[in-house]
């Protein structure tokens, strides 16, 4: 048995995921960083249609991530079930598989967005006012796409393989560099958006190279073999892997959506809005993803390895730790709104009043979101995907889709902004209850066989 093996089976369950939680938390932030620091530069430096223009380009960002993330976790998990059955050999090749199959499926789609850029900003709610901003930075985010998904891809395996500090500083590299680079592009240098996209392809590419030092380290069973591809390997990966990709997708049709929305019944205010509470939800989504970046190579290894007392401690930890995330950002938002605002510098009065109103119902979605996220992801990592999946799609389509076309047509613009809190609200009261169910199944169950 290995020594990374044998810190997952022995090391007290608390001090194991606060090792773990510390750098994933620390990395996700960081990447998080990445956008925010685009739109905090680009609003500063450029002016607030530039930042409008950014946020339009934002979802191919992450639509790009939701792939990576697909293919990472479903691959990651499945990587951690094969150490906890002590068999490197197949762990390897899981992981040449999927590193190969994401570069892949990436590469097709960023031909295919580079052939047909107008027509994706105009999907995405451009209009001709805030095109060329947005044809700036989409162009030189998809010539880097591929190079943001080597990151993930190898932060989330190196992660798994027991060293989640280097896939911290990896991220942290690039975080730094970014703004370091974002700085002398727009400041220094007067580049503009194009700036902002090319300081963070850059930074990002270094970052990839931090990473690849794993390769190198003496415990590290991550390794390359020799690519062949296997059907059911494959499946297993997209299978598993789907509702992390639902979670990213999703975030990336909650964008457009919103952008739709808020220039429909609001105009260039809403959508202007939106971008600056936008830029700080990728940052706390991020922090929660990073939460069940934590947990799933923990938890997959101890299904693996079948120690399922320790596996039900991971998911308590993991579901405090999201509760506790989410009312520290409802207090930010409450206390703080508009100094929020204000890193992204100067707006209209108008917009500045729409802005921090917005923050102090959106933010209120945050006190589910944590709990609703940590389930799916840990239903994810054990290969309960049906329930992850189900998790994901209800609050992020069933239930917010038609809210967000509901609450203004009957309400009012200002009550766009509750459309997430809500969604998220329900899906968590509906997840306790459907909880509380099962148990009570369970119970009777166990009860009818001990009778019978």
């Amino acid at each position: 048995m290995n020594e990374t093996s044998t810190t997952l089976r022995t090391t007290p369950t608390k001090k194991l995921f606060i090792s773990y939680l510390i750098p994933s938390i620390i990395g996700m932030l960081l990447m998080a960083v990445n956008i925010l620091v685009d739109g905090i530069f680009v609003s500063n430096g450029v002016g607030p249609e530039a930042l409008a223009g950014v946020n339009i380009a934002v979802p191919i960002f992450s639509i790009l991530l939701s792939i990576s993330l697909w293919i990472g976790m479903g691959g990651a998990t499945l990587y951690s079930i094969a150490l906890g059955q002590n068999n490197p050999k197949k762990a390897q090749s899981i992981f040449t598989q999927s590193f190969f199959l994401a570069t892949f499926i990436v590469g097709i789609l960023v031909v295919l967005s580079l052939w047909k850029q107008k027509e994706l900003a105009y999907l995405f709610g451009a209009s001709d006012e805030i095109f060329p901003y947005v044809k700036d930075y989409l162009q030189i985010i998809l010539i880097f796409g591929i190079v943001y998904v080597v990151e993930n891809i190898l932060s989330i395996f190196i992660r798994n393989d027991g060293n989640p500090r280097l896939a911290m500083i990896g991220l942290g590299v690039t975080s730094i560099l970014n703004i370091v680079l974002n700085y002398i592009f727009i400041f220094m240098m007067d580049m503009g958006v194009k700036g902002a996209a090319y300081g963070t392809g850059i930074a990002t590419l270094i970052g990839v190279f931090v990473l690849l030092m794993h390769f190198f380290h003496k415990e590290s069973i991550l390794k390359f073999t020799k690519l062949q591809f296997e059907m059911k390997t494959v499946s297993e990966i997209l299978k598993i892997g789907l509702p992390s990709f639902i979670v990213e997708a999703s975030a990336a049709v909650t964008v457009i959506a919103y952008n739709i929305t808020f220039m429909h019944f609001v105009g260039a205010i809403g959508v202007t809005a939106y971008a600056v509470v936008n830029y700080m939800h990728a940052v706390f989504l991020m922090l929660f993803i990073g939460i069940g970046a934590a947990l799933q190579p923990i938890v997959s290894y101890h299904y693996g390895a079948k120690l399922y007392s320790r596996l039900q401690q991971f998911l308590k930890l993991g579901v405090i730790t999201g509760i506790l995330f989410g009312i520290g950002i409802w207090f930010v938002g409450w206390k703080f709104s508009e100094t929020i605002v204000a890193l992204f510098g100067e707006m209209p009065e108008d917009v500045l009043a729409y802005t921090t109103n917005g923050i102090l119902l959106y933010f209120i979605g945050y006190l589910f979101l944590g709990f609703n996220l940590v389930y799916a992801e840990y239903y994810q990592a054990i290969k309960k995907i049906k329930l992850s999946s189900i998790i994901i799609v209800t609050r992020s389509i069933i239930l917010f889709l038609p809210l967000l076309w509901l609450l203004p047509t009957y309400f009012g613009g200002d009550y766009i902004w509750l459309a997430f809190p809500i969604a998220e609200g329900l899906t968590a009261i509906g997840l306790i209850i459907a909880r509380k169910k099962l148990r009570v199944l369970k119970k009777e169950a166990s009860e009818s066989m001990l009778t019978a």
